[in-house]
């Protein structure tokens, strides 16, 4: 891959507009866009879904910058105005993920609606947005991999290293596939989101290990490797569990 061009796109009565705002922006837009779509085959309509989203994309957007603030205080004690300064990036996925989903938890408990349909419903709008966000890593030169020899190698600071952002960016891509087929042929409420869940935790374990800018968890865990295998887990456990189930009501009722 080529090196990265220069991280600010243009340049607006002196404010310099950077391609991370950009790609960030372009991959809320294509996932609301995505989840509004489908609304109707969770029955539930585009504006419920733009109703949501004014709540849960500043909530997401707050806790991807809080998680990352928090794993990296010793960079912020000095300077804390800097906590506020997104412009150079430091967005953590995982906060968003998690924030955003605890805003959309109070939103479906104080709406009535039924949390696992709705998850199920904003999980392909998950992934698309992250396979397209994560182009902004590209242009920040940052989330990134150590030094490697293979072909598809990034140059970044005349040293050619994993392009890691590009592997889940690709990852996210095909798995929003998967999960429009998956939601489409649905078995059972929260199959969709626990399925996101458990491959996305499979391929950022792994993807995690190859990166030199982790958040650590004690300056020993990679704490994106820590989360991932959590969640994997207990997704997977759930969504064995919720299967089954499934199964056995199949065949009371046959």
């Amino acid at each position: 891959m080529p090196a990265p061009p220069d991280r600010i796109a243009f340049t607006v009565f002196g404010i310099d507009i950077m391609w991370y705002g950009i790609l960030v922006t372009i991959a809320i837009a294509t996932g609301v866009c995505v989840v509004c779509f489908r609304a109707w085959k969770h029955d539930h309509t585009a504006d419920t879904v733009i109703n949501f989203m004014l709540f849960c994309v500043p909530a997401g957007l707050i806790g991807a910058r809080l998680y990352y603030v928090l794993f990296n205080l010793d960079d912020f004690v000095d300077n804390p105005m800097q906590v506020f300064n997104t412009r150079a990036g430091g967005l953590a996925i995982h906060g968003a993920l998690l924030l955003g989903l605890l805003m959309a938890l109070i939103l479906f408990r104080v709406w009535n609606i039924s949390p696992m349909n709705g998850l199920d419903l904003a999980a392909p709008g998950f992934a698309v947005a992250q396979a397209i966000g994560r182009w902004g890593n590209y242009f920040n030169r940052e989330a990134h991999g150590g030094p490697t020899d293979l072909p598809w190698g990034i140059t970044v600071d005349g040293q050619n290293v994993h392009p890691t952002f590009l592997y889940e960016s690709l990852w996210c891509f095909l798995l929003f596939l998967l999960l429009i087929r998956v939601d489409n042929r649905r078995r059972f409420e929260g199959q969709t989101f626990l399925l996101y869940c458990i491959l996305y935790s499979l391929e950022r374990f792994f993807v995690e290990g190859l990166r030199t800018d982790s958040l650590m968890l004690f300056d020993t865990f990679r704490q994106a490797q820590v989360l991932s295998a959590v969640v994997f887990v207990i997704c997977g456990i759930a969504y064995l569990y919720l299967r089954r189930r499934e199964k056995y009501r199949g065949r009371l009722f046959y």
